[in-house]
């Protein structure tokens, strides 16, 4: 029994260990990488409107030294000179296994609920003297670890292909 008594210490002996890593700034070692923003169609409005929304796409690269387990991020998207909220987007990125040091994730696309709305055709919405440039902060964390920006974009001029 004494042997049983000595591997569950040495168990939670690890686990403590684990969890006394010190805190990884992710502002300073999570890197936003292959960023594309810009605007997708969003199909039509309830009053028969053309509406296309803002999208950031990107990758996500742990260049510190430490296993990111838990990782999620999210977008706030909001007009350009304006710190109103238009939509914001919430994403896991990855479970308990984490994100290695030095590695990168997939593509990650977030799309925001709101965007710009119009009867003139997808194509010239963004032409339109109504259009309203958008800006997208993004936000991470890890674990129980709080909330830290990032990356903020000015949101393309672009419409997707997709």
């Amino acid at each position: 029994m004494p042997h049983l008594m000595s591997r569950a210490a040495l168990a939670a002996l690890l686990v403590g260990a684990a969890s006394c890593a010190p805190p990884v700034d992710l502002a300073k070692n999570l890197q936003v990488v292959d960023v594309a923003t810009g605007w997708s169609d969003a199909g039509l409005t309830e009053a028969g409107e053309n509406k296309l929304v803002p999208f950031v796409q990107f990758k996500l690269k742990n260049v510190s030294g430490q296993n990111l387990p838990v990782l999620q991020v999210n977008a706030t998207f909001r007009p350009l000179k304006e710190d109103k909220e238009w939509g914001s987007r919430f994403l896991p990125v990855t479970g308990s296994e984490g994100l290695a040091p030095n590695a990168t994730t997939g593509v990650v696309t977030l799309k925001s609920d709101r965007g710009a709305k119009g009867t003139d055709p997808r194509a010239t919405i963004m032409k339109s003297s109504y259009f309203v440039d958008a800006r997208v902060q993004v936000s991470a964390k890890y674990g129980s670890a709080p909330w830290v920006k990032v990356a903020e974009y000015p949101v393309q001029r672009v419409l997707d292909a997709n």
